[in-house]
């Protein structure tokens, strides 16, 4: 090589230098970094390249923290529970079904030729899934494949009914990720069967907060500590066939009390005035009182039946339903 007339001439002659580097060739800290950045799809993409890169992209290091920024919010304990009975109902069945994709290869499909899926089933030979069936990853696969029902809460059901305005209620989910939304199964209830209702949005959807199941009487361990102002939940139901919903209130002033913060004594009282201001003045609905000292199930057939009170002290919580408030003042 000649630089300038000055320069000595410089020959290399039969020399080879190997620059070429894999994937696991990287320092283990390296690879781990990558690994962290990487999207679900690219995991899952990666972890079909070879044994040594699956066993590393499957693991629920990995997948802890995509499960919690996509389901996290919405997955409460009751899900984990469901999640558990499915995964012990699925370890003694979980070969591959011949020219069936399991859940890597259906996410896989959505990232790979057609082509690339099939030639890859077309030379597999019966094996034990590659994804453990209590991994993060596998519940993640079921969740975003739909595969997996699970328990949650849905905002204003029935895509907004006006019947349930500013309620709660229980149902099952599956996702749909070609839509990024949800179906919902709600339990059947006196002679009507389950519904059904599609589209649901994220932002309709909640974990629940408390463990009390549908059909049972929330107890109350905050009403020695209500004061008008304060945000509250309390179920309610059609009638004693009916699981309850959660329906949105506040705290009122009695109605002797002229609502002056200076004097007000309402919090000192037995009686506690339940409003619900999405009705109309005047409204049966608008206003309802329970006793505070010995508060259980109160109603009757005509009006419902009124359960169990949450008090709501984050404001995230508080910020939802005002978000659902409707348009127009129910009667």
């Amino acid at each position: 090589m000649s630089f300038t007339e000055k320069t000595p001439l410089l020959k290399v002659e039969n020399v080879e230098v190997g620059l070429e580097m894999g994937l696991l060739d990287l320092p283990e800290l390296v690879l781990e970094c990558i690994l962290e950045r990487l999207p679900p799809e690219g995991l899952c993409s990666l972890g079909g390249v070879c044994s040594s890169l699956r066993d590393r992209c499957v693991s629920d290091y990995f997948w802890k923290r995509h499960m919690k920024e996509k389901w996290g919010r919405i997955l409460g304990r009751a899900a984990y529970r469901e999640w558990q009975w499915h995964m012990a109902s699925r370890k003694d069945s979980d070969t591959l079904e011949q020219g069936k994709p399991n859940g890597l290869m259906r996410l896989l499909s959505r990232f790979r030729p057609l082509s690339w899926i099939r030639s890859r089933l077309s030379n597999s030979t019966p094996q034990r899934s590659s994804v453990p069936v209590d991994s993060i990853m596998s519940w993640y696969l079921a969740l975003e494949t739909g595969r997996f029902w699970f328990p949650a809460q849905v905002y204003n059901r029935e895509s907004g009914h006006v019947g349930f305005m500013l309620s709660c209620y229980d149902a099952e989910l599956s996702y749909d990720s070609h839509t990024d939304t949800f179906q919902a199964r709600y339990p059947p209830h006196g002679r009507r069967t389950v519904a059904i209702e599609n589209g649901v949005s994220w932002d309709r959807l909640r974990a629940p907060p408390v463990e009390t199941p549908p059909h049972d009487l929330h107890m109350s361990d905050c009403l020695n500590e209500l004061h008008p102002g304060d945000h509250i939940e309390i179920q309610w139901r059609r009638n004693k066939e009916f699981p309850y919903g959660w329906w949105y209130g506040v705290v009122g002033h009695l109605e002797s009390c002229d609502g002056n913060e200076s004097y007000c004594r309402c919090h000192n009282s037995e009686t506690v005035v339940l409003e619900f201001n999405q009705y109309t003045p005047g409204s049966r609905w608008r206003r309802t009182s329970i006793n505070r000292k010995d508060h259980r199930e109160e109603g009757n057939e005509a009006d419902g039946f009124y359960g169990g009170i949450r008090k709501l002290c984050r404001n995230d919580e508080i910020s939802v339903w005002k978000q659902l408030w409707p348009a127009e003042v129910l009667e």
